[in-house]
């Protein structure tokens, strides 16, 4: 009896760990987030102005993440370079975008593996509308990204390859124009949201 006792305790500590809110038939066990994207108050006013959403959601309890970034607020003309968007450790903007740290990097390893490389997105008209599945980084369990930042960077990330310090940290992605804390949210930000990614996609 004592042995089933502790077994149960064990499984609800381990439920708890892993899942961060409590499951509900609402969602079918997935899990919905948004980070609200602000202009980083350390810049200046002529760099983009870039605001909107970049919205998570993964399934209970080993589902991969799933991404949408819909962003507005950069230059309309299409010569302009991708922008990188990371995952960064802290959930701190006292300090504009500065204050969120390195890059998010449980693993202690270079750039790009760390769990929120998101790469580069080139802007198009203004807007970047994108929907990307199958991401290493979770919102469960002792490395959810729950709480920390996502920040755009004003440049092209080299992806490791610039064969210097800097490259192995940050891909170089040069200064943080705009940046947001990854929060819970229910299901209808992304259900208003992946239509409109998803038509662009086909297009």
């Amino acid at each position: 009896e004592s042995l089933h006792e502790i077994q149960k305790q064990v499984n609800d500590l381990w439920q708890n760990l892993l899942y961060p809110v409590t499951r509900g038939n609402e969602t079918d066990g997935m899990i919905y987030t948004t980070c609200e994207m602000k202009p980083s108050s350390k810049i200046n006013a002529d760099k983009p102005q870039v605001t909107g959403q970049v919205l998570f959601r993964q399934c209970y309890s080993y589902g991969r993440l799933e991404a949408i970034f819909y962003l507005d607020g950069f230059p309309l003309d299409n010569n302009q370079s991708s922008r990188a968007i990371h995952i960064h450790e802290l959930g701190d903007l006292s300090n504009g975008c500065d204050s969120t740290g390195g890059h998010y990097n449980p693993f202690r390893v270079n750039h790009p593996r760390h769990p929120g490389d998101f790469g580069n997105f080139l802007p198009k008209e203004g807007k970047i509308r994108k929907y990307k599945t199958n991401l290493f980084a979770t919102v469960f369990g002792p490395y959810s990204i729950m709480g920390r930042s996502v920040v755009i960077h004003e440049q092209e990330d080299d992806m490791g390859k610039g064969n210097n310090k800097a490259s192995l940290e940050n891909g170089n992605a040069g200064k943080r124009l705009a940046c947001c804390v990854i929060g819970i949210s229910n299901k209808n930000l992304w259900e208003e949201k992946l239509p409109e990614v998803m038509d662009k996609k086909k297009r």
